[in-house]
């Protein structure tokens, strides 16, 4: 199934921004946050959706130990705070800035409901991108509570394919140029990056896949 992790097919930032609509432009302004820094906490008041027009946002939330569970690494163009579209008051995770020079467009939840009811089509691609994005964390905690950390990998990877792959000419290898650290991939699958480097230097070896700091490579073996 397509988009489980991401959805990355429509920039979300071109089609949403207030600062497209001229209604809005002028009393519109963009929010900037430096590395760690917090867009919102959990508890906190639920009035606004958040567009990314540069760097990356990082979802999550704490368990009652205290660990941090990451449900979503998301970049330019992506939503977030979408529950508040559907009646949540109060934030249930928290969104943190993962860049030095992350810039936020915030809209109010009213703001977003007037443009839907202006606009039947991009109110359907809201709902659309609401049903992906549950199907997407359904999914991922499905394969975090019943799958190996190599099937959570390789299958986070052929996602990621989807979104940023494109085929080697020369040697048929499926290349992946993606944003995301080795930090950040193992937050998503679930597991620790020394585990995850231990692990992609196995699947390295044993020529499955193969990788730099700039991209990922899936041989033709599981291609």
């Amino acid at each position: 199934m397509r988009n489980l992790w991401f959805f990355d097919n429509v920039n979300l930032f071109n089609l949403l921004c207030p600062h497209k609509f001229k209604e809005y432009k002028e009393c519109h302004t963009f929010d900037t946050y430096k590395k760690s820094d917090y867009i919102y906490f959990a508890d906190d008041a639920a009035s606004k959706v958040f567009l990314i027009q540069n760097g990356k946002v990082k979802i999550g939330y704490y368990t009652e130990e205290g660990d941090e569970v990451v449900n979503a690494i998301l970049t330019k163009g992506q939503l977030f705070g979408e529950k508040a579209i559907l009646g949540e008051e109060k934030r249930n995770e928290f969104a943190q800035s993962l860049d030095n020079k992350t810039s936020i467009c915030p809209i109010g939840v009213e703001t977003l409901h007037d443009l839907m009811r202006d606009n039947k089509t991009f109110s359907l691609k809201i709902y659309k991108f609401l049903g992906l994005r549950f199907k997407k964390l359904e999914r991922r905690l499905q394969l975090i509570l019943f799958k190996d950390t190599k099937t959570r990998f390789l299958e986070f990877m052929k996602e990621l394919c989807e979104e940023f792959g494109h085929d080697c000419e020369k040697t048929g290898d499926k290349v992946i140029e993606h944003p995301y650290t080795q930090k950040d991939i193992a937050s998503l699958i679930g597991t620790s990056r020394s585990n995850l480097n231990v692990l992609m230097n196995e699947l390295k070896e044993e020529k499955i896949i193969n990788f730099n700091r700039h991209e990922i490579r899936l041989l033709q073996k599981i291609a």
